[in-house]
């Protein structure tokens, strides 16, 4: 981001952003710093490191809270989020809309849309498939193997730093969620576009009932990413277990390097997500605009700032029909872009790079402006750039075949068409390393309780522990 870039704030107009420690709330204009996206400043207390950190001489205050009683007290946090006379959650997304690319509208929708995951049937079906006997969260469960060996195990409630991304509020809402359900130690690090969200959903908590155990096991902060001053202090296997994180290549790198024994990582990599599209999208003019409508409601979740959200279209057709998909594809992410009422223009360097490839009229093309109301191009190969910000990539092959040389372990959400082909090149696409197919049009909500980035990540979570028992009474 260049310096233009940066909005000018006036020192009351910076926004204040709040921490939230193991059930209190701290508040202060310490320290400054610039969101991610937008440049804005914005003010938050100090990190009282001592708070921040739960000591391993004390149980989790939530490990002996029946889950049963952990899901009803989510549901109710759901009930509260959704209610428009929360305070906290208002002036969360008020706050929210200045330090964040994503418009107002659809903020709200997303914080607001994210408390469906705190329902009681998708919480239980969640820990049904993450854990094959979920006893074992609340209790030793007893085991003997085939010699006659003894022994109990338990799911033990873990101490985890969740690093949290900067594209979905939801998340916030998720991982705290999941933080309860295996009864957790949790410290949030907010991201620099949204720290807002997650102190927000914990001070509903906390208006619900102050002294709650999940209130208690929750603390929420932001610091600046690769802050060796606190990092050097919070990474560390004495106070928590496993580093929880999201985000992009640099977020991981910065991770890594506090690994070691006793202190491991559950990693959401960045991922890129992309569309396969058979030639029997060509079979008639109704065909051909089912196919357009469905990728593009892939490319535009979340105005294309999920990882879900589609990239690329790999379309099996000569290049006549490849620039007819591209064409209508270009109208529908238009038509999309125009109701989610987000017009950014396409940051410089895409600009820079975008405007290069208009004046390859061979190799490339083009459709649409570089204005952030929805972009297609077309081409024989992947761009060599992320495209982002309502923009498509139509790569046109022969065969559907050819397209699974540019599938890998950064691949995460393959949307297909038609779908009776889709089981053809699930084994084929699952080698090449990528962690989902869908039908086109459906990257967005999976199936409750499915894997996620190819592991169940609860069961990835807890610290399972073993107590041994010998071969029976003595």
């Amino acid at each position: 981001m260049s310096v233009t870039d940066i909005r000018p704030q006036s020192a009351d107009a910076i926004v204040s952003a709040p921490f939230f420690l193991r059930g209190e709330l701290s508040e202060g204009r310490d320290v400054t710093h610039r969101s991610r996206d937008l440049g804005v400043t914005f003010a938050t207390p100090r990190i009282a490191m001592d708070k921040a950190v739960h000591p391993r001489t004390e149980v989790p205050p939530l490990l002996n809270v029946p889950l049963k009683e952990i899901i009803d007290f989510l549901v109710e946090t759901g009930e509260r989020i959704r209610d428009p006379r929360n305070t906290f959650m208002q002036d969360c997304i008020d706050r929210m809309a200045g330090t964040h690319v994503l418009p107002r509208a659809v903020l709200e929708g997303q914080v607001k849309g994210a408390a469906a995951y705190l329902d009681k049937r998708l919480l239980e079906t969640v820990v049904e498939q993450n854990f094959p006997d979920p006893r074992a969260l609340d209790e030793w469960v007893p085991k003997q193997d085939f010699t006659g060996r003894k022994s109990y195990i338990r799911a033990f409630a873990p101490r985890l730093i969740h690093v949290l991304p900067g594209n979905s509020p939801g998340v916030a809402v998720k991982s705290i969620a999941q933080g309860a359900l295996v009864k957790a130690v949790n410290l949030f690090k907010m991201s620099s576009s949204d720290p807002f969200t997650t102190v927000a959903v914990l001070r509903t908590m906390a208006d619900i009932d102050p002294g709650h155990p999940i209130v208690r096991s929750m603390s929420a902060v932001y610091w600046r990413g690769g802050d060796d001053a606190v990092e050097q202090v919070l990474y560390r296997p004495q106070y928590f277990d496993k580093i929880v994180a999201w985000g992009g290549g640099d977020a991981i790198n910065n991770v890594i390097k506090y690994l070691g024994p006793g202190f491991q990582l559950v990693s959401f990599d960045p991922k890129t997500s992309v569309s396969m599209v058979g030639r029997e999208a060509f079979a008639s003019e109704e065909a051909l605009d089912v196919a357009t409508e469905l990728a593009a409601g892939d490319v535009m979740i979340l105005n294309q700032e999920a990882c879900v959200a589609s990239r690329f279209v790999f379309v099996e057709a000569d290049q006549a029909d490849a620039d007819r998909f591209s064409e209508r594809l270009h109208a529908r992410i238009v038509e999309k872009a125009a109701a989610s009422g987000d017009a950014r223009p396409l940051d410089a360097d895409l600009r820079e790079q975008i405007d290069v490839l208009m004046m390859l009229d061979d190799e490339f093309g083009v459709w649409g402006k570089t204005d952030g109301r929805g972009l297609v191009i077309r081409s024989d190969e992947p761009v060599d750039f992320h495209p982002i910000n309502k923009t498509a990539n139509v790569v046109r092959v022969d065969s559907l075949d050819e397209a699974m040389r540019y599938v890998n372990v950064a691949t995460q959400t393959v949307g297909f068409y038609p779908f009776a082909r889709m089981a053809d090149y699930r084994d084929r696409l699952a080698s090449g390393g990528a962690q989902r197919i869908v039908r086109l049009g459906e990257a967005g909500p999976s199936t409750i309780g499915n894997p996620h980035d190819a592991m169940y990540p609860l069961h990835r979570f807890v610290h399972w522990m073993a107590h041994e028992d010998g071969a029976g009474p003595q």
